[in-house]
């Protein structure tokens, strides 16, 4: 049997197993067939069903003990953190010290950080980076010491085109822009579609850079409860629409940071239609799409665009090089605005990190890197899910990400996050508290966990210590 053959074998009999635990068919406890009887069940060598249950047991869904076997392990049937849906107008922008507090000590050396939304380097391919860099700067007639296009790289920009594909679009090079990162992106698709004083409905709870970015630009948000599983509350927003004059909705329809949401491919369509019908610009942050769980990529609400009124957002920030700072925007009708605008803000995108990530994708890295970096979090998802049931208070609740780098945490109601987080950083452990997510006051007990680090025993041990200090 070939290598190849064996691998998928062994992928199978693993995603039936985990299947059936998931599903409570298997449940905590149950011993699992020998070796040798699922050998002989499923048709399939000692190796593969070997295989198998490794796969399992390093996601921590399956234990062996000694001299007696493979048994189900203890799994969390902790509830997910509730919807709340009692979204407020934005108050006064008190949020400012405590976004740059965190902000400044995400980078500090010696603390564990369980606040980052961000693989872990150990995760990422760097020497293979480093060749392509290397490569690229051999290869250029200059040496990457021009600048390049405002648009950014065509190498770069087709092979942006090209992963499209994955979630359902056609895209062509000369419809991308590059940019600096995930941010800029955003920002010049907030510049495209507002004026000063526009108002901005966004998701609450959302990304706590997003608040600092609507204020440099002098825009107000309109919060829009979005439940922990399926996003953005559509009937909440179909009522705001005809009452609030808004200029754009800026969404991450896939694994929203912090709760980890997945809007359905029927409701991205909905929104997409909804807001095209009363011509709202859709915004989409689309910077954790690549990060699933599942066997397939979500669609995007750009596959859905017909009117160009969706631009698109994304970045290899998440996926492979956070410090090359290179994003992209799909502006759709405001591509000769977004191009202006980066001409002004901007001028261009670094050349050197452009063509490096440009050969990277070339020859065939990137999605490779990509099929390892899932499956590591995925894992890693698990048994952050498990320690953090485990440890925490009883009354704990838990997402449940079908994809991305973070759980989003409820606390019993009497505990205070952002207390829990000073106390936190004195035993040198950083969390994210809840009240960064949002501009209106919620969120007082509910902090988030970045599982963008291998599991570890001191990551085990930083759970446990966390665990104690909110009990």
């Amino acid at each position: 049997m070939r290598i190849a053959d064996e691998d998928f074998l062994y992928h199978q009999v693993a995603d039936r197993l985990e299947n059936m635990i998931e599903t409570g068919t298997l449940k905590s406890g149950d011993k699992l067939l020998s070796i040798r009887m699922l050998c002989r069940e499923q048709g399939v060598s000692h190796s593969t069903a070997f295989k198998a249950y490794s796969a399992l047991e390093s996601k921590g869904l399956i234990e062996a003990r000694a001299k007696s076997g493979y048994y189900v392990r203890f799994l969390s049937k902790k509830a997910a953190p509730r919807f709340t849906s009692t979204p407020q107008e934005t108050r006064q922008w008190t949020l400012e010290e405590m976004v740059a507090e965190v902000y400044e000590k995400m980078s500090e050396s010696g603390i564990m950080q369980f606040s980052l939304a961000a693989p872990d380097i150990s995760l990422l391919p760097a020497a293979k980076l480093n060749k392509c860099l290397l490569e690229a700067v051999r290869r250029s007639p200059v040496s990457c010491l021009n600048y390049a296009d405002a648009s950014g790289s065509e190498s770069l920009r087709r092979q942006v085109a090209r992963l499209s594909f994955n979630w359902g679009g056609k895209t062509d090079s000369d419809e991308v822009v590059i940019t600096n990162g995930s941010m800029e992106s955003l920002a010049l698709s907030l510049r495209a579609v507002t004026q000063p004083g526009d108002t901005v409905a966004i998701e609450s709870p959302t990304y706590f850079g997003i608040f600092n970015l609507l204020k440099s630009l002098h825009l107000h948000a309109l919060e829009i409860p979005t439940d922990p599983e399926t996003g953005i509350d559509l009937d909440f927003l179909k009522t705001v629409l005809p009452k609030k004059r808004i200029a754009a909705c800026l969404v991450t329809p896939n694994f929203n940071n912090p709760i980890g949401s997945l809007m359905p491919d029927a409701s991205k369509k909905e929104l997409v239609e909804m807001l095209a019908a009363v011509e709202i610009p859709l915004i989409e942050d689309d910077i954790y799409g690549e990060m699933y769980f599942g066997k397939t990529r979500p669609r995007t609400c750009k596959s859905y665009d017909r009117n160009g009124l969706v631009l698109q957002c994304s970045s290899f920030s998440k996926t492979l090089a956070p410090g090359y700072r290179v994003g992209w925007c799909l502006p759709g009708r405001f591509l000769s605005k977004v191009r202006n605008l980066k001409l002004s803000q901007s001028l261009s995108t670094a050349t050197p990190t452009q063509d490096a990530l440009s050969l990277f994708c070339e020859t065939g890295r990137f999605d490779l890197h990509l099929r390892h970096l899932r499956k590591a979090l995925h894992t890693q998802c698990l048994r952050y899910s498990q320690a953090i049931a485990a440890c925490f208070p009883e009354e704990t609740r838990i997402s449940r990400p079908q994809g991305g780098y973070v759980l989003w945490i409820e606390l019993p109601r009497k505990v205070n996050a952002l207390d829990v987080y000073h106390r936190a950083r004195r035993q040198q452990i950083g969390i994210a508290p809840g009240q960064l997510f949002s501009l209106s006051g919620q969120y007082a007990n509910y902090i988030r966990i970045g599982f963008g680090a291998p599991y570890s025993d001191a990551i085990e041990s930083g759970l446990k210590r966390l665990g104690r200090l909110i009990a």
